[in-house]
């Protein structure tokens, strides 16, 4: 086994050229043909039962080529990468020049490499002091959402619906003098103000009282989804059945005691301004860590290989569609709702992909260059604290040693950013 290594005209690009040992890849072969064996029908022979040779001569000993250069070569490949130390951040380009049983297998590969980066000023950099202070109308704000979680719905008579109202309405529309397809519905509540139905059509709500029918005029937006309704006039009959308001607790002693496990409100306001202090503390901190980190990485040049920020839009891409099978969609599903290709989205992904890249890079390289380094005990607690979060078994998170090497660069990365801030110049 042989490696050739030379660098192509492109920054941050090498060049690799494979020789594998006949050997190996005449086994590539005899593990290939073993794993199929079953699969194989020759006149003469049980299925299964076809030797090696046989089936070389009926099928052609070149049918075994592709699945045994997958077969070997990763193994190869990772393990010179490693013994070399390159660190490839882009799929190879493979290009194969001798692939042939009793000869060396001989193929080159063309990766992308992690690039060396020189970081620019990290220390006394100059930061804005970032703090949010709790005050009585964010406390009463806070009261507020409370106690409409635990409002009310009460029918009020005798006066004309106004805005925030709730009412509950039929309705049916036309276009032209004919009822278009969705335009009706009977008891449908709907919330004055709310702007959830066509514009206009809200407003004149307001003045009506039960039992009032009336005829209301909008025009659909020319953006409408519905291009047989995009743009064109409508009519709507409408009949008020009940107007309905939000009653709200009133805020003492005991609403606290029904919304909380405090038994007087003044509990309750201390509390809540513990929690709020203790959120505008994060993030007051994540607001200082955002702005340390831009300014150094301002300071800092970088040239991106293109591999790393296509690799950064695939698990940007994995992610989102991760999250969209929470509401049973993937993907495909939401770009098509959007009306976009996969290359737009992938190109508006684009700068932030490689903002995020840079960023590592960049703190990889602080990192490095201050000595900052995760022990073996903080790794440890870390594992534990998140094996209790998760519910996972804190022995088995140990044992695999690629979490391991993710939590340590976690540490390393949050010590590092702690680093650049404990040194900044903060006004």
């Amino acid at each position: 086994m042989s490696i050739k290594i030379e660098k192509t005209e492109n920054k941050n690009e090498v060049k690799l050229e494979f020789t594998v040992d006949a050997k190996i890849f005449e086994n590539g072969i005899v593990s290939v043909f073993k794993k199929n064996s079953k699969y194989f029908n020759v006149p003469g022979f049980r299925k299964g039962k076809v030797p090696m040779n046989i089936a070389e001569k009926y099928y052609g000993v070149e049918m075994f080529y592709e699945d045994a250069f997958n077969e070997v070569v990763p193994e190869v490949y990772d393990e010179e990468l490693k013994k070399n130390n390159i660190e490839a951040v882009s799929r190879p380009e493979i290009d194969i020049k001798q692939m042939e049983k009793g000869k060396d297998l001989i193929f080159t590969a063309v990766v992308q490499t992690k690039p060396e980066v020189k970081p620019g000023k990290y220390t006394e950099i100059e930061l804005k002091k970032v703090e949010y202070r709790v005050t009585e109308k964010d406390i009463k704000a806070e009261l507020e959402k409370m106690a409409d979680k635990n409002s009310r719905m009460v029918t009020v008579e005798n006066r004309a619906a106004k805005e925030k109202d709730t009412v509950v309405i039929d309705f049916e529309g036309f276009v032209d003098g004919t009822p278009f397809e969705g335009g009706k519905a009977e008891n449908h509540e709907i919330v004055i103000g709310s702007k959830t139905f066509i514009e206009g059509f809200e407003d004149q709500l307001v003045g009506m009282k039960t039992g009032d029918e009336k005829e209301i005029n909008v025009k659909f937006p020319e953006e409408y989804f519905s291009k047989d309704l995009a743009g064109k006039d409508a009519m709507f009959k409408v009949k008020l059945h009940e107007i309905k308001v939000k009653e709200l607790p009133e805020m003492d002693d005991e609403f606290a005691k029904d919304v909380s496990e405090f038994e007087t409100l003044d509990e309750l306001k201390a509390d809540i301004r513990a929690k709020l202090k203790e959120a505008n503390s994060e993030k007051a901190k994540k607001e200082m860590e955002d702005a340390a980190i831009q300014k150094v990485c301002e300071n800092t040049e970088v040239d991106i290989p293109s591999g790393m920020i296509e690799s950064e839009i695939d698990a940007m891409s994995e992610d989102l569609n991760r999250r969209l099978a929470y509401q049973g969609m993937n993907l495909e599903q939401y770009l098509k709702l959007l009306n976009k290709s996969a290359k737009d989205f992938r190109e508006e992904l684009k700068p932030e992909a490689e903002k995020s890249v840079k960023v590592r890079l960049v703190l990889d390289a602080v990192c490095e260059d201050a000595k900052i380094k995760a022990t073996a005990k903080e790794v440890n607690s870390k594992i534990k604290e998140l094996a209790e979060a998760y519910g996972k078994k804190e022995e088995e998170l140990k044992e695999n040693e690629e979490f391991k090497k993710y939590v340590e660069s976690s540490i390393k990365s949050e010590k590092t950013v702690k680093y650049i801030i404990d040194n900044a110049k903060v006004k």
